[in-house]
């Protein structure tokens, strides 16, 4: 077994508001250009339920699937395969726990597990996404924290 990748990070919000960011303003935060099909006009969505999709728009309208929702439980707990740039099979497994720590402050904690399933290049894979992690967040926090919390 591939240790999961496990990350945590402090967000200066109230949990229901950085999951509600995570969830509903997806394609605001999420880096442009950081998707499968490298257009910069790409939304990406996240349809907010148990077995919705998460995916990109392009500009033409093309839908190009990243995952699937595993775990719904607002405003705590997201649970998500992720397949982005890989056949479903292959996902690994993204679990968000947004945790409330006092004085409007989250602590987000995210496992990041299944690696297993990328075949031969697990390892590889685990590891850059170390790096992607940590590039997306900030953008991620950026926006909860900028955002109005009411």
């Amino acid at each position: 077994m591939i240790e999961p990748l496990r990350l945590s990070y402090e967000i200066a919000c109230p949990p229901a508001h950085a999951f509600d960011v995570w969830t509903t303003r997806l394609s605001v935060w999420w880096p442009k250009g950081h998707s499968a099909s490298g257009d910069p006009a790409t939304t990406v969505v996240l349809e907010p339920r148990l077995g919705g999709r998460i995916f990109e728009r392009t500009s033409d309208g093309t839908e190009i699937e990243w995952g699937e929702i595993t775990h719904w439980e607002p405003p705590t707990r997201l649970g998500y395969l992720w397949h982005i740039t890989r056949e479903r099979d292959a996902a690994t497994d993204v679990d968000l726990t947004f945790v409330d720590i006092g004085d409007d402050r989250t602590r987000l904690d995210i496992v990041h597990s299944g690696w297993e399933r990328v075949g031969d290049e697990a390892l590889e894979w685990r590891n850059a996404n170390t790096g992607g992690w940590n590039a997306l967040i900030p953008s991620f926090i950026a926006a909860a924290e900028g955002a109005s919390t009411s």
